[in-house]
């Protein structure tokens, strides 16, 4: 049977399937990832925010084609981890501006909110790399606007629009020197390439299994509990579904009533939650907007009270309010060890293959109470969600665009508390610039890289994002990769071990470099970190 619209049930059905393809395929994404090393999680990243736009889906009634695509921007906008993930959420972001107001969508109009996607999505980052997923989006949009004008059924339109999207993606090695040198396509547009399939499936009658959703629906809930006395009693959670609703004027109204408060969404779909002693006051405002749905209010005093608080997966520790709080991402025993060190406030356990989500940060930003607060990514693909959470949250969020853990710490470093957020902010962009940043892995397939043979077990010295060292040892690898690194008027070299890492090599390392660069202060740390046997910073 030919279908020649979308209706909301279709639209739901295909964003289940697209979730479950991607969720189905995302190793076969995560493998190609531009360097071999085995922290490849583009797919993982890309499934978990497909994940949470579903789970609000599931868990929302929707009255409309335009409030499933609204669920799913939300959804997908707090779940949203590493880069592609970011841009997933943005691309359905623009995809629920497109559909805005429309009951079913003929090929015209579903050309036209997949060209608002791609356009949502390309505004939102700050510059577009061609190449990525970002282009894969672009032009198979562009596509779907030429063929709506001919193609009015929904099935063989969508089929045209993917082999536009796979063409592009065949591409993307001709316009990434990167991923033409590592042998691999993009492996975000590989991503949405699944999504699309997903949805077609959908479309011509192929559908996720049931057992197959239940699992795409597991996920971990996760309570608050609070140390000391509580100021306020009532956790209270709610979403707010109407139209053109005014989040600022919610924020402003509600924001006396308690703390811990956190008003994020767009004009149709708004989620509350807030800290209060007068839970009916903030839902009679909530109403104000629209009708309530997922009303959750628990007595924090009772759970406070309860004989088994290690049940519970959060403690926030509620502190006066102060002038500076810090937020860290880290993976490891050992370095979460060294930032709590540094009196950081709130250590986040992410990093290369586990990105934080939006949400996490936003949850990390409403436990400190401080005038403002910094956030050190320590992670290129982490960056991204953490501006993400800046731009929702209202208070004053300062993001240093920390790539590595040495990077994270030698910010901290330069923090001074008696400068102005100004200051600190221009002194810690200034520090992170004069650390080198070197680790140690190991290949998960064979490739080659400017040229260099790479098989898979290999161990790799990676600096300055290249393979600066390839070899079957680790500990002539890392003396390399140091040597590579080191130059005339750097001063110091720390060394931070994995938790595959032996200490009695880690001190084997560390005398061998201390014989070759005497000069030099080397220091050895117990990182604990997986996947990377070493991480070094020279500075």
């Amino acid at each position: 049977m030919k279908v020649e619209y979308i209706d909301q049930q279709l639209l739901r059905e295909m964003f289940l399937a697209g979730a479950q393809s991607l969720e189905s395929n995302k190793k076969v994404v995560n493998a190609l990832n531009v360097f071999p090393v085995p922290d490849g999680d583009t797919g993982t990243n890309m499934s978990l925010t497909m994940q949470s736009a579903v789970k609000e889906i599931k868990n929302n009634k929707a009255n409309s084609l335009e409030e499933v695509a609204s669920l799913a921007a939300n959804g997908s906008l707090m779940g949203a981890r590493g880069n592609s993930g970011v841009i997933l959420s943005q691309l359905l972001r623009g995809f629920a501006k497109g559909v805005k107001g429309k009951e079913k969508l003929n090929t015209r109009d579903f050309a036209y909110a997949l060209k608002m996607a791609a356009d949502t999505a390309y505004k939102a980052v700050m510059k577009p790399v061609e190449g990525t997923i970002l282009t894969v989006a672009r032009e198979s949009a562009e596509e779907a606007m030429l063929i709506a004008k001919k193609e009015k059924e929904i099935a063989g339109f969508f089929e045209k629009v993917i082999l536009q999207a796979e063409e592009t993606l065949k591409r993307t090695p001709d316009m990434l020197k990167v991923l033409k040198d590592a042998g691999v396509v993009d492996s975000g547009g590989k991503g949405l390439v699944y999504i699309y399939l997903g949805a077609l499936g959908a479309i011509t009658g192929v559908t996720p299994t049931t057992e197959d959703l239940e699992i795409m629906q597991q996920t971990v809930e996760h309570q608050e509990y609070i140390e000391g006395e509580l100021e306020f009693g009532y956790c209270t959670e709610f979403i707010v579904n109407a139209s053109n609703s005014d989040i600022k004027k919610l924020q402003d109204t509600i924001k006396d009533f308690g703390d811990s408060m956190m008003v994020v969404g767009n004009e149709n779909v708004v989620k509350v939650h807030i800290h209060t002693d007068h839970p009916g006051k903030v839902l009679e405002e909530g109403l104000k907007l629209g009708y309530l749905s997922d009303i959750k209010i628990d007595n924090m005093r009772l759970q406070h009270r309860g004989e088994n608080p290690e049940e519970h997966k959060e403690v926030i520790e509620k502190t006066k309010k102060k002038e500076y709080g810090f937020i860290a991402v880290t993976m490891g025993e050992g370095l979460t060890k060294i930032f709590k060190d540094f009196d950081i406030d709130y250590v986040i356990e992410g990093g290369q293959t586990m990105n934080p989500s939006t949400e996490d940060f936003v949850k990390a930003i409403n436990s400190i109470d401080a005038d403002t607060i910094f956030i050190l990514p320590n992670n290129s693909n982490i960056i991204m969600a953490a501006n993400q959470a800046k731009s929702i949250s209202e208070k004053n969020i300062l993001v240093i665009p920390t790539k590595s853990v040495p990077q994270g710490i030698a910010s901290l470093m330069a923090f001074n508390l008696e400068n102005t957020p100004e200051e600190n902010e221009t002194q810690m962009l200034e520090a992170i610039k004069a650390v080198k940043t070197g680790q140690v892995t190991y290949a998960v397939r064979d490739t080659s890289f400017n040229d260099i043979p790479i098989k898979q077990g290999d161990i790799l010295g990676i600096g300055d994002s290249k393979i600066q060292a390839v070899g079957t040892d680790i500990f002539e690898v890392s003396i390399e990769l140091v040597k590579e690194m080191v130059k005339e008027d750097d001063e110091i070299v720390t060394i931070f071990y994995g938790e595959e890492t032996r200490e009695e090599d880690a001190n084997r390392l560390l005398e061998h470099l201390e014989d070759l660069f005497p000069e030099y202060d080397i220091e050895l740390y117990f990182g604990g970190q997986p996947l990377y046997y070493y991480i070094f910073s020279v500075e």
